[in-house]
């Protein structure tokens, strides 16, 4: 039956992609300092609605192993509605220097990409974060779909990288096996952090740790799973009990403590000075994954 399931997820993905393909693709804008920098749309879920992004690139014509980057997400509609255009230029520039390109999309509902919000997860007692992270995973797998037609992009090795709700949306898509995809790397995984505003507060627990074993039960693709010793949205114990949760149906997982990050560690993947903690661990484990790949 979880077979079943994963291969249901995995068409509704790959479906998306195929509806999203009339939207508008393709460079906004001319390349620029640092890394090649410059923008481009992407086709998303919704129809009616292309996601800006921010594309970066090392030197040279590729083609290039890409590393998709999912950005956190916030059920409150006005600071939403506010986001900047997140780059994640710090953990970009890492990937970069290793011979990634880097996509980052702004999914719908966000900033200046607008549209509908496609991954509310309800009320804070009844939250559905099943739907809620399978709705981003949609988008990351529209996005990815799209940018590995262009032929500076391989279609094979890529990294799905995601932090907070992007995070959540990158194990739901671990669920589905994407082909092509090594593996995914979870800044702070998960949904319902700092509930009501309160720090080391979470939505509806228990159906997040239940959430988490259900996208877990399928997943073959390995995941590095990376959390701050600071983080006030899901700490490192509880943390712990969602990746216990997503590996017990056998899903590979390595979950790393880093160090205290300034005053809040949850932000430690958008920080552009952020490398210097969390760069030894992935280089670490990402290593190991290709070397076992080979």
């Amino acid at each position: 039956m979880k077979h079943v399931q994963a291969l249901c997820l995995l068409t509704a993905l790959l479906g998306s992609a195929a509806t999203a393909a009339a939207q508008t693709s393709g460079a906004q804008g001319p390349e620029e300092a640092p890394h090649r920098r410059q923008l481009w749309s992407v086709p998303s879920p919704d129809p009616n609605t292309s996601s800006r992004a921010v594309l970066f690139r090392p030197p040279g014509n590729g083609p290039f192993p890409l590393a998709i980057i999912a950005h956190a997400t916030t059920q409150n509609a006005l600071r939403r509605a506010q986001m900047p255009q997140l780059e994640y230029r710090a953990l970009a520039s890492w990937f970069v220097r290793r011979g990634y390109a880097v996509l980052v999309p702004e999914r719908p509902g966000h900033g200046a990409t607008g549209g509908r919000y496609l991954e509310d997860q309800g009320g804070c007692d009844d939250a559905d974060y099943l739907r809620a992270g399978r709705a981003t995973a949609d988008s990351i797998a529209v996005a990815m779909s799209d940018i590995r037609k262009q032929p500076f992009i391989r279609h094979d090795g890529t990294i799905v990288v995601g932090h907070s709700a992007g995070g959540w949306g990158a194990l739901a898509l671990a669920g589905a096996n994407p082909p092509g995809v090594t593996a995914v790397v979870a800044f702070a995984p998960g949904r319902g952090g700092h509930a009501n505003d309160r720090p080391n507060d979470v939505c509806a627990p228990q159906r997040l740790i239940a959430a988490a074993a259900t996208f877990g039960q399928t997943a073959h693709v390995p995941v590095i799973w990376l959390v701050a010793r600071n983080d006030s949205y899901f700490s490192p114990a509880f943390s712990r009990q969602l990746a216990d949760a997503f590996g017990k149906g056998g899903a590979k997982v390595d979950v790393r403590e880093l160090p205290d990050f300034r005053s809040e560690g949850h932000w430690l993947a958008e920080s552009d000075s952020g490398d210097d903690i969390y760069g030894a661990a992935l280089d670490k484990t990402l290593k190991a994954i290709t070397a076992r790949k080979r």
